[in-house]
This record gives C-alpha cells, structure tokens and sequence, in this order.
C-alpha cells in the first residue's frame, strides 16, 4: 500500500524533530517544512526563537539526519498580517492577545494546509502535546477529538480549541502521548544536536518578554490611546500614555500613594481610561466570550445540556457543566456556560476567579476532552436566546 504522506510543521526544536522520528517509524512518508515568518525588521533573532534563521538550519539538519526532504516557506507576509497586526491591534482594543493560538489556526493548520496539498500530502502534523483522536473510517465521516496531552506540565489543547474539525481531521500530534522527559531521550539515542536545546518561554516576536517595548517599536507615536488612570468610583488618579500599556490583573507600573496595592481591574477602551482596584476587585463570577468554536458541533459538546431558551427565573446553572480554563496556566475551574444570540455565551463559574482578562482564550473541558472555547469579551447586554 501507499504510504500516507504527512507536512511536519518543524521549529528546530526537540518537539518537533523527534515528532518527525515517530511519525516515520509509525509508516508515514514525512517531508519537513519551516515556516520563514520573521518579518525583516524583527527584532527578535535569538538562536531559541522559532522564528529565526538558527530554527531552519536545525531544523535541516535533523531532517538530514532522520533522511527526509525539508523546504522551507515564507510566510512573512501573512505572519505579519494574521498574528502580529491581531497582536498590535488588540492592545489597542483594550484587550490581552494570544498569538500562540492565531497562528496555530491561521497558519500552522491554515495557510499551511494549501502547501500541504500542493506537496500530495494527507496530514499536517505539529510537535504540540496534545491528543487528536480520529473516529470514523471513512476520511468525509471521521470525526477529530482534541484532547490534553498526558503530561500535564506540557498540555498545549488550550492552544488548539479554535481549530475546526476540517483541521483537526487532517491533523497528527504524535508527541500527545508522551513526557518532555521521553522526548529529550528519544533525541539523544538519535544523537540529534537539539537534544538538549532548551525551551523557548516567549512569544516568538517579543523578546525578553517586553510587549510593551515591542509595541513601541512596532506602532507609530500617534498609534497610542493615551488617557486617565481613574479608581473605581470614578476619581482621576494620573494620565497614562496608552491603554495599550496595561492589562487586567497588572500592579506594576502603577502610580502609588495609596494605602494597599492597586491592580488594573478594567480597561475603557471606549473612554481611555484605566480602572484601578484592590485585589478582591479582581475577582469575578461570571463573564461572556465571544467568536465560540465547538469542536464536535454546538449539539455534541455536552449532549443534552445545551441549548434552548432561558425563562424568566428560571435556573441558569443547570445549562452545560464543564471546566473551563481562563488563560494557558489556569489550573481550570468548574462552571455552566449557557448559549446567547449567535455564537457567544456566558460562563457562570462555581467559583469566582481572578483577573478574567478580555481577548484571552476562555476553554471548556469535559474530563481531558476539549470542547471547545472562545474569546473572553466585555459584557454585553443581550438577553439569553436560543442558540
């Protein structure tokens, strides 16, 4: 029979690279591909980005040594447009981005997809951990489940929950099963150079962690919403030079004088103001999220628990009964998520929980099962409908 053919998606990391070694010896015909995305002016080139020029020539060199082909594709352009620009724009938009998970459904398993095909190739494949299980014989009916990756320290599902099923279908991610320790062994019997490459901990185009001084270099002067920092009750505390500068849960950068510490609570975007609270100002009970991807269909998501219309005092809760996570290292917490008009709905959690950020991912979970998500928003004032 005809091997299937699959496009790794290669960091020059360890993840990836031993992800190509697995998939080869499960039979599949691998080619590697790097996605090119450093814009000329980046100014993050560090050998631990994957972003850089070192990632294609590890990359490279651990395909040679595996003996499959590797290309390399640039996508510059649409980096720039799809993830940084989103980055940039929703700084100004008062909200907290994640460009992990942009890039993961509009590159790694969109744009890419189109070379994927180009090349006669049947999968993508990634080095996350995470589990996609596919159900189903035939390719039109099989059906993708997403769920976490069995090591908990390195579980990335939450990067992948905006993924829809025509992606996760076509999608491997044969490191699911498997420890960071496993791995990194695996790389040193194969004597592979990135076996001890360490992790990078940012995001690929922000170096030291530093968005603000990113955002500096990347937008103009008068890009900058500049406004008041303003307590709860509505008294001016300072100006600020951008809400852009801010997020919600931050204390540093904040002016003192006040008698305990101050937190950023809220973000006006439409006023400029930034709202500062104490610590127990943080902490919410129930918030919306917006643009909601469920992975299994809106029906399959928790059968027979989502969905219809909610009367006048009737009971809310009893409405989908899931865990939710409100940002990557979230430990998850339990609550009900009922349907409003189109596609967002409303968390109402068990518990309250502290510093809900808007534009962070909010992702629902049934035990390790993914399913589905959206972008925490700011409240509307729609009434519950039918979904």
């Amino acid at each position: 029979m005809k091997k299937q053919r699959v496009l790794l998606g290669m960091s020059g990391g360890v993840d990836s690279s031993v992800a190509g070694y697995l998939l080869r010896e499960q039979g599949y015909e691998v080619i590697g591909v790097t996605m090119k995305v450093w814009p000329q002016d980046c100014i993050s080139r560090a050998e631990d980005k994957c972003c850089g020029p070192q990632a294609v020539a590890d990359a490279r060199g651990v395909a040679h040594v595996l003996g499959f082909p590797h290309y390399v594709v640039d996508e510059a352009a649409q980096f720039e447009k799809l993830v940084i620009d989103y980055f940039s724009s929703e700084y100004q938009a008062g909200r907290t981005p994640n460009p992990c998970v942009m890039c993961n459904e509009k590159l790694k398993f969109g744009n890419l997809w189109d070379k994927a095909a180009a090349l006669g190739c049947d999968f993508i494949a990634t080095g996350h951990y995470a589990i996609i299980e596919h159900q189903g014989s035939a390719s039109a009916a099989r059906t993708a489940v997403l769920r976490k990756g069995i090591d908990p320290r390195k579980d990335q599902s939450y990067f992948l929950f905006s993924l829809r099923q025509e992606q996760l279908r076509r999608a491997l991610t044969p490191l699911g099963r498997m420890s960071k320790t496993e791995i990194r062994e695996i790389a040193r019997k194969l004597g592979l150079r990135v076996a001890e490459k360490i992790d990078s901990q940012e995001i690929c185009f922000v170096p030291g962690q530093d968005y603000r001084q990113f955002l500096r270099s990347h937008l103009a002067e008068d890009e900058f919403h500049r406004g008041g920092i303003y307590d709860r009750s509505g008294n001016f505390i300072a100006p600020h030079d951008g809400i852009e500068m801010f997020t919600i849960g931050q204390r540093r950068g904040l002016p003192g004088g006040a008698a305990e510490p101050r937190y950023v609570v809220d973000i006006d975007p439409e006023t400029q103001r930034i709202i500062v609270g104490d610590a127990d100002d943080l902490l919410v009970e129930e918030f919306e999220v917006d643009h909601v991807n469920w992975i299994g269909g809106v029906e399959a998501a928790v059968p027979g628990r989502i969905g219809g219309r909610v009367h006048a005092g009737e009971d809310t809760r009893r409405y989908n009964h899931v865990t939710v996570k409100i940002r990557y290292n979230h430990r998850g917490t339990d609550a009900n998520v009922v349907p409003l008009e189109g596609a967002r709905c409303r968390v109402l959690l068990h518990e309250p929980q502290r510093a809900v950020t808007p534009g962070q991912a909010a992702v629902f979970y049934d035990g390790d099962a993914v399913l589905g998500g959206g972008w925490i928003c700011r409240k509307s004032s729609e009434l519950m409908v039918e979904s």
